[in-house]
């Protein structure tokens, strides 16, 4: 009898915002084996789901093999819900009327169909290492110096006339 056991790539993400909108960022982790790689991104304006869903998408940008189990843990019930609970699916089946941050979903579902990873909601600020770590570098990196622009936030802040 072979073995089918294929080790699973871990995500862990947590999204940071001072001001919703005001500037923001994100840390994904991701872990395979005994190896680690941290991304990170920090924004001038944006909001924290956006951030949340943002370290999702890019870290399942950063993974170059197709196969291999993916779990992605987030504290993020805007994200995990959206899988688990079937909202992409509908808000699909709905043309994306009235779905908040749908130039994120888009690019979000292209990412998901490729990996169709599992995604776990964990409790934030609950002493889970992963979680615990992501967010303390997430609020570390909103005081980095040159944030990125979010553009498309900005773009539709002026469009409402916001800014």
């Amino acid at each position: 009898m072979t073995d089918r056991y294929q080790p699973v790539i871990k995500i862990y993400t947590d999204g940071a915002c001072s001001g919703n909108p005001g500037p923001g960022a994100y840390v994904a982790i991701l872990t395979f084996k005994d190896k680690e790689k941290i991304l990170s991104r920090h924004f001038r304006l944006t909001t924290n789901n956006r951030m949340e869903l943002m370290a999702v998408i890019d870290a399942l940008k950063a993974i170059k093999t197709e196969g291999r189990p993916i779990e992605i843990y987030s504290d993020s019930k805007y994200v995990v819900d959206a899988v688990n609970k079937h909202w992409l699916t509908n808000w699909k089946r709905n043309g994306w009327k009235k779905v908040k941050n749908v130039d994120l979903w888009l690019e979000f579902d292209k990412v998901y169909q490729k990996f169709k990873p599992k995604l776990f909601w964990v409790k934030g600020h609950n002493n889970h290492h992963y979680n615990e770590l992501c967010d303390r570098m997430a609020v570390e990196a909103l005081s980095k110096p040159n944030p990125e622009t979010d553009v498309m936030f900005e773009k539709s802040l002026e469009n409402s006339g916001f800014l």
